[in-house]
């Protein structure tokens, strides 16, 4: 892997169980070789963890169009 931005884009993928069998492959090459990624990796993993464990949810999409809506009419 010749960068650290395409390990971040992997380690995403991999979160999301959106990673190729190559990529994942290629992120564990290139988590021997990189301290930083590595420590990316475990706190974005983290970070993941705590935000499932909150529960959070994100508006309906009319919710949403209803905001737009009132914050529109304001200006």
């Amino acid at each position: 892997m010749r960068n650290c931005k395409k390990a971040e884009l992997i380690c995403t993928k991999i979160q999301y169980k959106e990673a190729t069998i190559l990529e994942k492959i290629q992120i564990r090459i290139h988590l021997i070789l990189c301290r930083t990624c590595r420590i990316f990796v475990k706190k974005n993993s983290k970070l993941t963890s705590l935000c499932d464990q909150a529960n959070l949810k994100a508006l309906p999409a009319e919710e949403k169009e209803k905001m737009k809506k009132i914050l529109s009419e304001r200006q």
